[in-house]
Formats: structure tokens, C-alpha cells, sequence
């Protein structure tokens, strides 16, 4: 059995002279939750419709579980959410995921108690309400986007692709989301998400691909990433706004390169010749109350910036996902 899950080899993918994605390799382990990460626009979703055999490479392969994507019942064991929802509104919420679950070849008594083990699971089913029994238009968008998990893991897939998961979920529902998440990896499932957003991508991911304009900018193991991207940061926070002469050493180019105001801390990237202790030094000089001044490693929110750029996210913001 291979160690890898997905792989990617040299893909292409053009749409009226628009190039979508450009020769994109990559391996997704085994086991692992693996981040497709990229503006809005970059070439995501592409590429998952590209694994998922929607739509074919113009050049390039695509293996899944050890096989061509193309091999007869292997998208059976996988599962996929994808970007744009969409459920029949007028049926009933268990009606419809036993349909779903059929579809995959699970039979109906097996499909029922996975039902209701989901439903239990992600808060649908209580002992004073089965949201189960009711119409899909009945549940509020939070649900519907819960249901439709459901029916993309009730016949246990071996690879769980979810394209853009997080889209419009409030805090609670995106928690259960990332518990189950982690509780797929325990049981040595493949989770592969896209997403724009860094912060849900550093705190889940084992590893990560960034993608711009559909080229490739890095990948690797998230770890493995922010070692390679080490450069000299400070996590600094102030007690209140700060003055003029605190704003004019963090502008000054000999010993910050960058800054991004976080609201609640500045993350800062020293210079190559810039010395953190002098920085310190002058701020206290300067009047500022400090109350955190701490070597860290960049974000990958940072790493995604300094690689991508503002603008190239700015200008992601439509076009092929």
C-alpha cells in the first residue's frame, strides 16, 4: 500500500486561453490533513475537480490511493464537499442522506444508524428535537452546511476533500467542523481542505500547498515551511497607541523590513542586519510601554504575504477557483 493519498504530477488546466493552473505537482501523504492554500481565484477548486476526475487535465496525471483517478469505483472511497452547497430543499433531512449514502453503495440499515450517530454527533438530534425528520428548508444555513458534511462522510471515504469547508460558518459550527477534522486523522483518513484563510490552515494542517495564479509557490510540512521561512520576528504589543517617535523606529528600514498590525500586536520582521535588543532598546527610549516583546516564527499568514503579495491577493478575489 503507498504512503500517499493524492498524487499530483505536472497538471495543466486551461479555460478559454486562461491558463487555471500551471504544472502543478504535489503528494498528499496518508493519514494526513493537507492544506490547499490560495487567494480567491488561484486555481483550488481546479485542482480539486481536477483529483475528483470533474474535469480532466489538459496535461499532467492524477493518482489517488495508488491508482489513475480515472480507475472504475475509486471515487467511491472518496468524499467531497464542495465550495458551492446545495441540497433539496424539500426533502427530509433523513430521506435525503440515505439517498446520498445509497448513492455510494451503503445499504439502508447501515446508512440509518450512520445517520443518526452523525446527526447526534454534530448536534442535530437531541432528546427533545431530531432535526433529522425535517425539511431541509427548515434548518438554518448553519445546519444545512452540517448536513451536507454528513452525506460527504456517511460511506466512511478514505480521502475527505473539502473545498472552501469554512465558508459561513459562525464560531460554533466551525468548531465541530475542526473536531471532526482531527478526529478523521485519528482514524487515519485523508482530509485535504482549500482555503484562504491562514489561521484555520496553521492551526489543522500537517502540511500545506499555496497556490497563486495557479502556479505553485511552495508546499511542504507546515513546520517544515516556517523553519524555511525563519527570518528574525518579534510579536510586539503596546500598552495603547503608538506615539510618533515609537511609529518612526518601527518605520525605520534599518532594523524592520516589515510590519503588520495585528490591532492587539504588531508582528514585525527584523532586517537581515537588524538586532532585536536595540529594537527593544529603543522603544523603551521612546516612551513605549511594552507588554510583550517575543522572538516568534512568522505566521503563515506573513509567509503567505511575503510570498503571494497584498496585490496578488487583492486581484484573486474573482475569477477560477
Amino acid at each position: 500500500m503507498t504512503d500517499i493519498a493524492l498524487e499530483l504530477r505536472g497538471i495543466t488546466k486551461q479555460f478559454a486561453g486562461h491558463v487555471a493552473v500551471r504544472d502543478l505537482s504535489l503528494d498528499v501523504p496518508r493519514g494526513a490533513v493537507y492544506g490547499l492554500l490560495g487567494p480567491n481565484g488561484a486555481g483550488k477548486t481546479t485542482t480539486i475537480r481536477m483529483i475528483l476526475n470533474v474535469i480532466a487535465p489538459d496535461s499532467g496525471t492524477v493518482n489517488v490511493l495508488g491508482a489513475p483517478n480515472t480507475s472504475p469505483g475509486l471515487l467511491d472511497r472518496l468524499g467531497y464537499l464542495p465550495e458551492e452547497r446545495g441540497l433539496y430543499k424539500k426533502m427530509q433531512v433523513r430521506r435525503l442522506l440515505r439517498f446520498l449514502a445509497e448513492l455510494k453503495g451503503v445499504d439502508g440499515k447501515t446508512a440509518d444508524r450512520r445517520i443518526t450517530e452523525w446527526l447526534e454527533r454534530l448536534s442535530l438530534r437531541s432528546p427533545e428535537k431530531d432535526w433529522g425528520l425535517s425539511k431541509v428548508d427548515e434548518l438554518s444555513r448553519g445546519m444545512q452546511q452540517k448536513v451536507q458534511f454528513i452525506g460527504t462522510l456517511l460511506h466512511d471515504p478514505d480521502v475527505v476533500i473539502l473545498d472552501e469547508p469554512f465558508s459561513g460558518l459562525d464560531p460554533i459550527n466551525a468548531q465541530a467542523l475542526k473536531d471532526t477534522v482531527v478526529e478523521l486523522k485519528h482514524r487515519n483518513k485523508t482530509v485535504v481542505f482549500s482555503t484562504h484563510l491562514m489561521d484555520n490552515a496553521e492551526r489543522l494542517c500537517d502540511s500545506v500547498c499555496i497556490i497563486a495564479r495557479g502556479d505553485k509557490v511552495l508546499d511542504g510540512t507546515v513546520a517544515g515551511v516556517k523553519s524555511e521561512h525563519h527570518k528574525r520576528n518579534v510579536a510586539l504589543a503596546l500598552a495603547g497607541a503608538p506615539s510618533d517617535g515609537v511609529s518612526a523606529i518601527l518605520a525605520d528600514h534599518a532594523l524592520v523590513s516589515r510590519m503588520d498590525d495585528n490591532n492587539r500586536y504588531f508582528e514585525i520582521e527584523l532586517t537581515a542586519g537588524g538586532d532585536a535588543q536595540l529594537l527593544l532598546q529603543r522603544l523603551i527610549g521612546a516612551g513605549a510601554q511594552v507588554q510583550r516583546f517575543e522572538l516568534i516564527q512568522p505566521s503563515l499568514h506573513q509567509i503567505f504575504l511575503d510570498r503571494v503579495g497584498a496585490g496578488s491577493v487583492e486581484e484573486g478575489m474573482t475569477g477560477h477557483g
